[in-house]
């Protein structure tokens, strides 16, 4: 099993290290081979995506992938940030589908700032679109016009982008709780009018799963009223953006939560749902089990090895069962501990 590891920036290399150390405890036949992206790669290679990265990744059966960005790079060029390396392996790929899960750990339920009873069980799957929509459209720019600068981006979907998406949707509602919540803004915008139509007609392919809509004010708002309404919810990129970082702070806190990001082969880049963290970077404080699950999910969907996804998750629960927590989790009567004790601990739970 090759795997491209991509630390990236910030506390990239502090929580990969972590993950790197629980996947080689497997004992599994994994081939992992380090490259650059983000800033990293800028300032060694002038490219946030290097053709030797992009060689390695197109090689490999998975990506692992830290964070990258950080305010050192804020004033560089557009295509020299550290995110547009992010948005190209996403297209280079062909990963179209990116599912984050946000669920509580009843170990966790202090740490939400929503009442426990509210988030209590929370178990929410969301699938949001990755290669289309107003990141990718064209035309798009900043330009003069009539003596005063003028910004624009294209919002745009084809059919297919659509029925594609969903589609990933009701099959993972499948194995869930079979209720997907299709997010639109169809009351003005005519782009997603044809995302509900699409979904409305691929609903037909799948008569045990429930499909419903809202419009995406409404869904952010429900998030935060009453998220355990939902099961599965699909949106397209910007939409899906917003909310999976909404949803994931109903956890308590973001640094628990993974995410994949899919190709038609379940070929797939995993990666933590948080960022860079530049101002702990280096201090040894991060959290670094959200890789750890992004190294189970890649696992599960890619290896299809669901013994040892779970392993590793059954790991990350014992852990927190025992009351250890890094900073961005910990209360009054837990354990602080830091990065590489939090990778000691699950390696001794594993």
């Amino acid at each position: 099993m090759k795997i491209c590891v991509l630390p990236g920036d910030g506390i990239g290399p502090e929580i990969m290290a972590e993950a790197v150390r629980v996947l080689k405890a497997l004992d599994l036949k994994l081939e992992m081979e380090e490259a650059l992206l983000g800033g990293c790669a800028v300032d060694a290679a002038k490219d946030p995506f290097p053709e030797a990265t992009q060689a390695l990744a197109k090689a490999a059966d998975a990506v692992l992938l830290g964070a990258v960005g950080g305010p050192q790079w804020d004033n560089n060029p557009r295509e020299l940030r550290p995110e547009r390396g992010l948005l190209r392996i996403r297209k280079d790929l062909g990963l179209f589908a990116n599912l984050r899960p946000a669920i509580l750990y009843p170990e966790l339920a202090n740490a939400s700032t929503l009442k426990p009873e509210v988030v209590a069980g929370l178990d929410i799957l969301i699938v949001r679109e990755l290669t289309g929509d107003i990141y990718f459209g064209q035309p798009r720019g900043i330009e003069l016009r009539d003596g005063e600068r003028y910004g624009y981006n294209t919002m745009h979907y084809t059919e297919s982008e659509i029925r594609r998406i969903l589609r990933v949707a009701f099959d993972a509602a499948r194995k869930r709780n079979r209720k997907v919540c299709s997010v639109d803004k169809m009351n003005v915008l005519e782009c997603t009018q044809l995302w509900r139509d699409v979904a409305t007609e691929t609903a037909k392919e799948y008569p045990d799963v429930e499909l419903s809509h809202m419009l995406v004010d409404n869904a952010a708002m429900q998030l935060v009223k009453n998220p355990k309404q939902f099961d599965v919810m699909v949106t397209g990129n910007m939409f899906g953006d917003i909310l999976s970082d909404e949803a994931s702070m109903l956890t308590g806190s973001i640094g628990m939560l993974p995410s994949a990001s899919l190709d038609a082969d379940n070929k797939g880049l995993y990666e933590p749902s948080h960022g860079s963290a530049p101002d702990i970077a280096g201090k040894g404080v991060a959290n670094p089990l959200a890789t750890i699950l992004s190294a189970a999910m890649m696992l599960r969907y890619t290896f299809g090895n669901e013994e040892s996804a779970q392993r590793i998750e059954a790991a990350v629960k014992k852990v927190l069962a025992q009351g250890l927590r890094t900073g961005d989790i910990y209360e009054p009567g837990t354990t602080r501990v830091g990065t590489r004790e939090m990778g000691d601990a699950v390696l001794a739970a594993l």
